[in-house]
């Protein structure tokens, strides 16, 4: 299984950004699929998750309401909107998938394929 992540850039506060990372095969559709992030300095921390239904989606409190995680199964991809940014999401965005469930997505160490990550920069 292969993860490409893409969509990342620079941009102004209160941009948006929309990433998107495909996989080789239908993993999303039996798999978790979850964003990450690292800022320089700190651990990777999770972002997001969408459960292989699509229809369960779960957030970290500092991104609820500004970002949205989505699926589109036919082109085996999961997108992170990301709206209102601020300087503090500053980071490598990584995709990544595996047999997460509910109690564990939040783990680094429940995500079995990572991609490589994209650079989001926030920044006046």
């Amino acid at each position: 299984v292969q993860l490409q992540a893409s969509g990342g850039g620079l941009v102004q506060p209160g941009d948006s950004l929309r990433l998107s990372c495909t996989a080789t095969g239908r993993i999303f559709s039996e798999y978790t699929g979850g964003w990450f992030r690292q800022a320089p300095g700190k651990e990777r921390e999770f972002v997001a998750a969408i459960r292989p239904s699509g229809s369960n989606t779960y957030y970290a409190d500092s991104v609820k309401g500004r970002f949205a995680v989505s699926r589109d199964r036919a082109k085996n991809t999961i997108y992170l909107q990301m709206d209102s940014l601020k300087p503090e999401d500053t980071a490598i965005y990584y995709c990544a998938t595996g047999r997460a469930i509910v109690s564990t997505l939040t783990s680094v160490r429940a995500y079995t394929y990572w991609g490589q990550g994209t650079l989001v920069t926030v920044s006046s």
